[in-house]
């Protein structure tokens, strides 16, 4: 066993790890992205009571949230082929499995578990705006829909920012797990290094360095655009109390 770290090696490998920067990034994004929609809508069907939907989103939050992420990818890697098999005995589709790049198992489940959070960050959000903004907003002539887009939901989002960087960063750090469907990222390719050269602390510490520096510039970005947001809620405060 080695008892010295070979530091020439791991900066050898840094640039095949680099490798797997973009498709870490393409996961996180299209993943917040995408749950910043799905939970936004899930939120205001638990806001409003949404008849059937509120009950569905209430037990899709409690499984997700209380479900470990890779099962998750697991149930979506080893599912999709099991619902491909039926549509096509049932319904004579012509599904294939193996032509669904394993990305996609990986997106999809990353999109249904994070907008699972975030659907709870809006709805703290929403429900700490002053109900009076509402009822201002019925007073003039708006509908329900029409108060949400131009006055409660700015306000909401503002507050929810912080919490939705938060996420964000956490969910770069869980794609990560995305190896165990098959998705050459970061860590799989730091694992693959590893297995090659048995160096395995060296291209682990790589990997965490890497994962490092993508988190610090994350929390660089967001909290510049929090003090913007901060900015933007005093004004809207100072309106609120003229």
């Amino acid at each position: 066993m080695a008892t010295t770290i070979d530091f020439k090696f791991a900066l050898e490998q840094v640039p095949e790890v680099l490798k797997g920067v973009p498709v870490t990034l393409t996961i996180a994004i299209v993943a917040m992205v995408l749950g910043l929609v799905f939970g936004l809508l899930i939120a205001l069907c638990r806001i409003y009571k949404v008849p059937v939907l509120n009950q569905l989103s209430i037990v899709y939050i409690s499984f997700i949230r209380g479900t470990p992420l890779v099962v998750q990818l697991y149930v979506f890697f080893y599912g999709v082929p099991v619902l491909f098999d039926f549509l096509n005995h049932h319904f004579g589709l012509n599904l294939n499995a193996d032509e669904v790049p394993t990305m996609i198992y990986a997106l999809i489940a990353y999109t249904i578990n994070t907008a699972a959070y975030e659907a709870e960050i809006f709805r703290a959000s929403i429900n700490a705006v002053n109900a009076g903004q509402m009822e201002a907003a019925y007073s003039v002539g708006m509908t329900t829909a029409q108060g949400l887009y131009r006055i409660v939901l700015p306000q909401a989002f503002v507050v929810a920012f912080p919490n939705l960087g938060n996420t964000f960063i956490g969910l770069i750090k869980a794609t990560s797990l995305a190896f165990a469907v098959k998705v050459v990222e970061i860590l799989a390719i730091t694992r693959i290094i590893a297995n090659n050269g048995y160096k395995f602390l060296e291209m682990y510490l790589v990997a965490s360095i890497i994962y490092w520096i993508i988190c610090w510039v994350c929390e660089v970005i967001f909290a510049k655009l929090e003090k913007k947001m901060s900015r933007y809620e005093k004004r809207m405060d100072l309106k609120t109390t003229a």
